[in-house]
Parts: C-alpha cells; structure tokens; sequence
C-alpha cells in the first residue's frame, strides 16, 4: 500500500469511527474554523499571500487534488508561486466558499477536542479583467484541522468532484455572495438591495455593491425609491380610516380643491377610494400638459389611470384637515410603530448621505443627487431594505388596519390587465386558486424597485436598484425566492 493509499483509508476510518455530531453555526468551534478557512483563502490564496497561507498550514500538510495528485507542504507552497501567484496582475484563480454546504464535526481524544473535520462545496473563478472574475468550476472538499501547540492547522486538505460551473445556476448564485456580486457587474448594476421574506417574516436583507469605488454598500443602505412611496401615503390614509378619523368615501372639496380645476364639478367626484386605486382621471403629472396645469382626462371613477397627481391631491387634503405635514402624519402612524426608524419622505439633518446609493443611468454616470425639503406623496421616499422588507410584512398581515379596511384594500377596485387589478394601494396579481400577490414598483432617474407580497403563503421579495434599467434583475430573482407564484407574477407581467 502506498502511502498516499495508507493516508486515505485511515483517514475515512477514523472519519466514520471517531467522529461526533456537526456543530452548531453558534458553536465556537464552528466559528474558529470559518475564522481559520477565511484567513487562508480569502486572506491567503485568493490575494497571493503566500506567507499567510503558509501560516496556517501544518508542517507536515498533505494535499490530495483529483486531477492534480498529491503534494506535501513544500510542493503545494512552490506549487501556487509558481502557478496561481506567478503573474497576479494579469491572472489570478479567487476560491469562494458556499458557506450553506459547510459541515464542521469535532474530534475528540480523552474527552477533549484535538481536531475537527470541515465538509463543504467551493467554487473558483477566473480574472478575466481587472474588475470582473468568471466562474469556471465548483469541486467538494474535506480538511482536516489539527491543534498543534494550541494552534490550529491545516493538516490534511482533499479537493475532488471537480466540474465545470456556469453563472446562470440561479440555485447557487443566489446564495453565493461572490457570484452574485460579479452577476450585477456582468449586468452593470452598482447597488442593489435584496429583502427576503418567508414564513411571514422577514428573514433575510442583503446589500451588494459599492456606493462609491471602493467603499461597499452597508446592509443599511439608503434608496430612493420612487412610487415605493405611494404604499406608505396609502397606509398613512388606511390607518385613519382604521382610527375612524378619516372616510374611504367620503368626497375631499371638504378639505382641498386644487385651482387648476376648481371649475370644473367633477373634481366632487374626488375620494380617497379613487386615489388610492388610480380613477381619479388625472394624467400622472400636470408638468406632463402643454400648459402644466392640472386637468381630468376622463371623469373619475370610470376607469384606471395611473397618477402621482392624485397622490399629492389626497396629501394636501390630509395636511388641510390634520394641519400637519405628510412627514409627521407618516411618522406618528406608520413609521414610529412599526419601527422605521431609516424611513423619510424629506431630506433634512437627521439623513446619512454617507449611506446613500446615489442613482445611476445606463452608461454609469451618476445623476444630481436630490434633497427634497417638502414631502411629495408619491415619490422620493427615502428607506432601507430592513425598513421597507419590514412594512411590507406588516402590509401582508394587516397590521394596524381594521378587518373591513384590510378587505377593502386587497379588494379588486379596477382592472388594469388580464389577472391584474389595482386595490387601495397595491397592485394585485390573480394568481389562480385563491392565491394572490399584493405588489408596486418604483422608477425614476437612478432607481428602479419592486415590492411584492404572497399574503396565503408568507413569502414576499423586496429589490431596490439605483440604475436606470435595474429591472432587468427582477425576473431571475422573482422566480427563486417566489417559485411557482413567481413565475405566474412573470408571465402575468409579460402578456
């Protein structure tokens, strides 16, 4: 038997004799041996810091690779000097861990740890320029990690299974921080933030990108995110309603007439139900006309129309009757208790501009950067992906909203196309079977965002970009994290 056979069979039979439950990610040990395999790849082998990675290995280290063979210390350190680390700046392989594959088991000897067994897949990329990386191949390994004088070592390193791996596996991309990273390069996206709800919580938010060169963009991350602004004002207007403060139908020349169509009697015609559903007869923006005067197109309530006009008339109604701006209305009946605390409708002194993703067009040049001191009731909303994922949720379960409010809200009031409907707020998918999507996007310069809910299931997506064409990543990340439902939003959509 030779000795790399001898290795290998007594490495398998103490793997299957001696070894006790996988630990917990809480464990210590399973956060020492994150720790260890961070420092020697991600510190080590993928920035060609040999001397790190030397470091970290024990002097009698063993290297067993299914296409490349065997190699002692030595070997493997000449082998990446001479290979890996040769020409860095024009070719460098970076290995990435998919930390969702990774299985730590302790070893025990005289009822003490002496080592630990580290299972899991990893992937490597290839630098095909100076910013990008592809990815080439994924491949299984098992490590073994020694103490050796109270310092854990790399003793024994096999990597096998090794295969081609393309970017388009959603299944590992998305869960792979690296390959998403390098799939929002590929499609010339700076900044976007991912919200993940499941089981009616919001389970996960991730942040990916740099707000400036060189500077990543923190988990707290501040979007402007467009008409993601009109589900709060409507939740701000559905909350009074809730308090018995404020009607559904009742008609707002009570409170507000705008001038430009005080002579025109259909403007009595006007209520919250016809805003907040999109009847009003208003084109989006008065700005939009010849003369920039505000005018009915049709008269209200006959059919959809979608406007932000509307919006800002339900505003100047709710600031005349309430005397108090949006902002504070907002704060005292939706942000405050539902804790969003990074939420703003304004830019003041209280905003972090150190933290905002500045908005892109198509070719990457950034746009002025907007701070707006008065609220506009349907656009410009400042908000993280915690903030938002969070509201959502609450909007799913009705939080804070009279029953027979919640099912006027998620009641078809107008139909917009086939199986889509607009409710008080929200957009509604007909899913079939019972099952529907409570969901609004956002776009304007530099931003484009998506919220979307599944009320029956608990599952929902929030995505914020700060490009003009960031739609362009809604569809693949609907689908896996949505599924089956998902894929219905999308066909629905592309009709």
């Amino acid at each position: 038997m030779t000795k790399s056979e001898h290795f290998i069979l007594s490495f398998f039979m103490l793997f299957f004799g001696v070894i006790h439950a996988q630990t917990e990610k809480t464990d210590p040990l399973y956060k020492t041996i994150m720790l260890k395999d961070s420092l020697l790849f991600s510190v080590g082998y993928n920035t060609c810091n040999v001397i790190q990675m030397e470091s970290l290995l024990s002097d009698n280290f063993e290297f067993y690779h299914d296409k490349g063979g065997f190699a002692d210390k030595k070997k493997f350190i000449a082998d990446v000097k001479n290979g890996l680390c040769k020409s860095p700046e024009t070719y460098q392989v970076k290995r990435n861990l998919i930390k969702k594959s990774t299985e730590i088991y302790p070893m025990y000897k005289d009822g003490k740890i002496y080592a630990a067994i580290q299972n899991g897949d990893h992937e490597f990329y290839e630098k095909i320029e100076k910013q990008a990386e592809k990815l080439v191949g994924e491949a299984q390994f098992t490590h073994l990690w020694i103490l050796e004088n109270g310092e854990w070592k790399l003793k024994n390193s096999l990597s096998f299974n090794h295969h081609p791996k393309q970017t388009t596996d959603s299944e590992t991309m998305f869960d792979n921080d690296l390959a998403m990273e390098n799939w929002l390069k590929e499609n010339k996206v700076p900044t976007i933030g991912l919200g993940i709800i499941e089981e009616g919580k919001l389970k996960e938010v991730k942040v990916f990108g740099d707000l400036q060169k060189g500077i990543s963009a923190p988990q707290n991350t501040l979007f402007n995110v467009a008409s993601l602004t009109k589900p709060v004002t409507a939740m701000v207007a559905l909350r009074l309603i809730s308090l018995g403060k404020w009607k559904l139908d009742e008609p707002l020349d009570s409170y507000w007439i705008d001038p430009d169509i005080a002579n025109d009697p259909r403007h009595k015609k006007l209520t919250t139900r016809i805003i907040l559903s999109h009847q009003t007869g208003f084109p989006n923006w008065r700005s939009m006309n010849k003369g920039k005067k505000l005018n009915f197109e049709f008269d209200p309530g006959t059919k959809y129309q979608y406007s932000g006009e509307g919006f800002e008339y339900l505003r100047k109604a709710l600031e005349k009757k309430f005397q108090k701006p949006l902002e504070q209305l907002a704060r005292e009946l939706v942000f405050q208790p539902l804790g969003m605390k990074d939420t703003q409708y304004i830019w003041d002194q209280n905003t972090d501009e150190k933290r905002f993703a500045i908005g892109y067009n198509t070719e990457l040049q950034p746009y002025p950067l907007e701070k707006n001191t008065e609220a506009n009731a349907a656009d410009d909303l400042h908000t993280t992906i915690s903030d938002y994922g969070n509201f959502m949720v609450n909007v799913m379960k009705g939080k804070n909203l009279k029953p027979e409010v919640l099912r006027e809200m998620i009641h078809k009031q107008v139909k917009t196309k086939e199986n889509k409907y607009f409710g008080l707020g929200f957009e509604i998918y007909d899913l079939g079977n019972g099952e529907y999507a409570l969901s609004h996007g956002g776009a304007d310069q530099g931003t484009r965002c998506i919220a979307i809910v599944l009320p029956n299931s608990g599952k929902g997506i929030v995505i914020f970009t700060n490009v003009d064409d960031g739609y362009k990543v809604y569809e693949k990340l609907v689908i896996h994290y949505l599924g089956e439902q998902g894929k219905k939003i999308v066909e629905i959509e592309t009709k």
